[in-house]
């Protein structure tokens, strides 16, 4: 390579070298601010392409969009001295270019971080002078409300930032007091479960002594009906006999004979011990039943 291509290829890299330290760009979704050894000289530098001296001043450069800080959750008492773990995040913006670099240095952490302890210190004094139903569901709103307006006013102050919203994520019971919550809901649940057993099973015992008796009613009708009618047909069949009986009394005497055979002669073990001319082997000896 000749000397003067050597001269020529140093003199481009120091002329580009001079215009990256001259030239510079703010986007659209940016914020910036322009320092003099270190001084601001320009807090709110417009979007576009700017110019520079090159070792004289020097450009910081913040998203100018809205950001998250997530807070992470800590535990806060309520008005009756319970302790709730609660968990927060807040939207912010920077308004104040100077303001917030003069504060953080320009450091989005370090603005997050100061936020985070401010929201916290927020909830605590909020949570503080309500119960726990107030802050879970009856004035959760207005608890979000009352932090964003007051951050909102300390922040634009201290850092250059706009709160733009705090919201609760989520509100819980510490995990030993939630253990304790569990347990004694279990017990109040089973507890709640054996009275229902214990009216099921006194409710079936009703049904089923009411089952029993009506039971007992309807055998007893029935053993009653069939009595009647039992006594009504030995009435009748005794009526029958009598009118046959009394027609023929020697036909009487014969069946009541063959009933004595029967009745006498049913077991096999049965003895009996009677005279040779006894009345009761009339028939036996002569079926005309003469003697």
């Amino acid at each position: 390579m000749s000397t003067k291509s050597l001269v020529w290829s140093v003199l481009t890299a120091l002329v580009l070298m001079i215009l990256n330290n001259t030239l510079y760009v703010i986007k659209e979704t940016e914020k910036g601010v322009l320092l003099r050894f270190g001084e601001v000289v320009n807090p709110d530098i417009k979007p576009g392409l700017h110019v520079k001296f090159p070792f004289v001043n020097n450009v910081r450069k913040f998203d100018g969009r809205v950001l998250t800080v997530d807070a992470q959750a800590e535990r806060f008492l309520t008005q009756e001295k319970k302790a709730l773990v609660v968990d927060s995040f807040a939207k912010f913006r920077v308004i104040d270019t100077a303001r917030f670099y003069t504060a953080t240095n320009g450091e989005v952490q370090r603005a997050m971080g100061l936020l985070a302890q401010r929201i916290n210190d927020g909830l605590r004094n909020e949570v503080g002078i309500r119960t726990i139903q107030e802050v879970v569901s009856g004035e959760r709103d207005q608890l979000m409300r009352n932090i964003t307006l007051d951050l909102n006013k300390v922040a634009a102050a201290e850092l250059g930032v706009e709160v733009v919203d705090v919201r609760v994520k989520k509100i819980d019971l510490p995990p030993d007091v939630s253990d304790s919550v569990y347990r004694r809901m279990n017990a109040e649940r089973e507890k709640e479960a054996r009275e229902h057993r214990s009216q099921g099973q006194e409710l079936a015992e009703g049904i089923r002594a009411a089952a029993d008796r009506e039971v007992t009613v309807i055998l007893s009708e029935a053993y009653r009906d069939a009595e009647t009618i039992r006594g009504t047909g030995d009435a009748e069949a005794t009526r029958i006999y009598a009118e046959a009986f009394g027609s023929d009394q020697e036909f009487y005497s014969f069946t009541r004979s063959l009933r004595a055979y029967q009745d006498s002669f049913q077991g096999s073990g049965d003895i009996l011990l009677l005279k040779p001319d006894s009345d009761f082997f009339k028939y036996l000896k002569n079926p005309e039943g003469q003697k």
